[in-house]
């Protein structure tokens, strides 16, 4: 699917418990406003269309987050378009694929090599295969985070699997990355997300959705070190590619009476052991029957 390409590694936050309320998210693992919208829309499509998957929408949210933290805090347009292309690194081998180029640089700016594309992140020679017009504009665009949820959301139900069943799961996330560790994030977030959400507007002004800006100290403040990056590292990226043109049509209005969770700031408590659909619980560093044969 993402031909192995590097992922966040970061685990879903702590929550922490209101006196007489519902778990709240301490910080972190919100989704923007949009992103929500097209996972929730992919989930009521999928049981039109796959009944026997068993889709949730939280599966795609946990995917969404690992491969592109939410559409990069859901820096998309009205329409759903991110607004500067997400992009894997050369798959030329080595620790990833190697996957020659296959669409002429159309998607991924790359004529030599595919790169993995957009929020769900699609080689452009899956996007061919599984793509997907998610809003309605009568165009698919791996770039825009309605059609890309879409289209993952058949490409993890393919070959009749029913996504309530542990070993169909576990086959499904890991034909994203045939990972272990993938396989391990990627089920923590889906917990996290069975048990609450919180969502935010959209960062399509390019500031970050998931994070609250720190106040300004009175002081001078002292030069800012590096910011770290959950990401595994990657091979060195090739020239820029240009960015895809975003569709014209009005984009799908967000969901509607969606409840809110708090994003107030609690003292965290341990977190409870989750378990998943089909009775399977979120694993330990430990081995993993990933149900692959």
């Amino acid at each position: 699917m993402s031909g192995d390409t590097p992922y966040r590694t970061g685990l879903p936050p702590l929550r922490t418990r209101k006196k007489g309320s519902a778990q709240a998210v301490t910080g972190g693992g919100a989704l923007p406003t949009s992103v929500f919208a097209a996972y929730r829309r992919a989930e009521r499509e999928l049981a039109r269309s796959a009944p026997r998957c068993r889709l949730r929408w939280q599966l795609l949210a946990a995917i969404g987050q690992v491969e592109s933290g939410q559409a990069r805090g859901g820096r998309v347009t009205g329409d759903g378009t991110t607004v500067a292309p997400i992009l894997g690194p050369q798959l030329t081998g080595g620790a990833f694929a190697i996957v020659p180029d296959t669409d002429d640089g159309a998607y991924d700016g790359d004529a030599v090599y595919d790169r993995a594309v957009g929020p769900m992140q699609f080689i452009p020679s899956t996007w061919a295969r599984w793509r997907a017009d998610g809003n309605g504009d009568g165009r698919t665009d791996p770039n825009n985070v309605y059609d890309a949820a879409l289209a993952a959301g058949r490409y993890l139900c393919a070959g009749g699997r029913d996504l309530s069943n542990r070993a169909d799961l576990d086959r499904a996330i890991l034909g994203y990355n045939h990972s272990d560790a993938y396989l391990r994030t990627v089920k923590a977030w889906y917990a996290y997300y069975l048990t609450g959400h919180r969502v935010v507007p959209d960062a399509s002004d390019g500031s970050r959705s998931d994070r609250p800006e720190a106040s300004r100290p009175k002081r001078p403040k002292p030069s800012p070190s590096k910011p770290s990056d959950d990401r595994k590292p990657g091979p060195g990226a090739s020239r820029t590619p240009s960015t895809p043109p975003t569709s014209s049509s009005p984009g799908p209005s967000p969901e509607a009476g969606v409840p809110m969770e708090s994003g107030t700031p609690l003292v965290p408590v341990p977190e409870p052991s989750l378990t998943l659909p089909g009775g399977g619980v979120l694993p330990d560093a430990g081995p993993l029957t990933t149900g692959n044969g």
